[in-house]
């Protein structure tokens, strides 16, 4: 005999409010996927409205490869261009100049001082009258820290600034005030020198006991540097030296005299290269 159900009014009630809950949250649920279904469809116009664009994004990267191949063309331009702007900053005298010196030789030291006298803009017409031009010479070191000093038998034609190391000095320093080209100090004064090193060494103007600058007799120092003495030290970041030999008007055979001491005490073994020039010159290759 099967079991016999007996339904009471209480359950009833119970039954049917089970039954309204779970309707609730089946209509809970159509709603859930009916917003995820026009979520997904708006992902979906999206989609089809960036195509385009990422289409036109692929033309553009295919285009690139061509834009290389005119870079090289566009590199010329732009080079040339440079050229043309490099010679407007010079004058025509100076390029009527360049065209005597031969760029490809390297001239002896008798055929470079004979040709940087043609190079005088005094001997062009246009010239400036009366203008003593500085010879310079810049040499090329196998190595650094190539350094000493030297006195020209006819000096550089350039009055030294020499002075020596005094708290007045040292106060006028601290204020920017540098009225010297040399400066010679006593042993004693080096630890009061201390306070403006900032200011002197960048300038290479900080007495130093290799170029002869610190010296118990200091006016004796003065001397042999008002008498032609120069120290010359190669840059600290480049192998290379740059060298005051004198005065155009010296004339050839007194710059060449100067030139030969300033190289003995060099020294050829260090000397890879040299360039000879004046002032408003082009540069001369020469053999030392």
């Amino acid at each position: 005999m099967g079991k016999i159900r007996v339904k009471t009014l209480g359950d009833e009630e119970a039954e049917k409010k089970q039954k309204e809950e779970l309707k609730k949250k089946k209509e809970a649920r159509l709603q859930k996927h009916e917003l995820s279904d026009s979520g997904q469809a708006k992902k979906a116009e999206k989609k089809a409205v960036v195509e385009p664009e990422e289409k036109v994004a692929e033309i553009k990267t295919e285009a690139k490869p061509e834009e290389k191949a005119e870079a090289p063309e566009l590199k010329k331009e732009k080079k040339e261009k440079f050229q043309e702007t490099k010679k407007a900053y010079h004058s025509s005298q100076y390029l009527s100049l360049v065209g005597e010196v031969d760029k490809k030789k390297t001239y002896s030291l008798s055929e470079a001082l004979s040709l940087l006298e043609k190079l005088q803009r005094n001997n062009l017409p246009a010239g400036r009258h009366g203008f003593d031009e500085t010879v310079e010479l810049h040499i090329n070191t196998l190595t650094n820290g190539v350094s000493g000093n030297v006195t020209l038998p006819h000096g550089t034609g350039k009055k030294t600034r020499v002075a020596i190391a005094s708290d007045a000095l040292i106060a006028e320093v601290e204020k920017g005030v540098i009225n010297f080209d040399i400066l010679v100090a006593e042993p004693s004064m080096m630890a009061k020198l201390a306070k403006v090193a900032r200011v002197l060494g960048p300038r290479g103007l900080m007495p130093n006991p290799k170029n002869g600058t610190i010296s118990p007799k200091p006016e004796e120092v003065v001397k042999k540097y008002e008498g032609g003495q120069i120290s010359f030290k190669t840059e600290s970041k480049a192998p290379i030296l740059h060298l005051t030999v004198g005065k155009m008007s010296f004339g050839p055979k007194k710059l060449e005299e100067n030139i030969e001491v300033m190289v003995k005490a060099i020294k050829t073994a260090n000397i890879k290269d040299a360039t000879l020039k004046s002032t408003m010159s082009p540069g001369i290759k020469v053999n030392l």
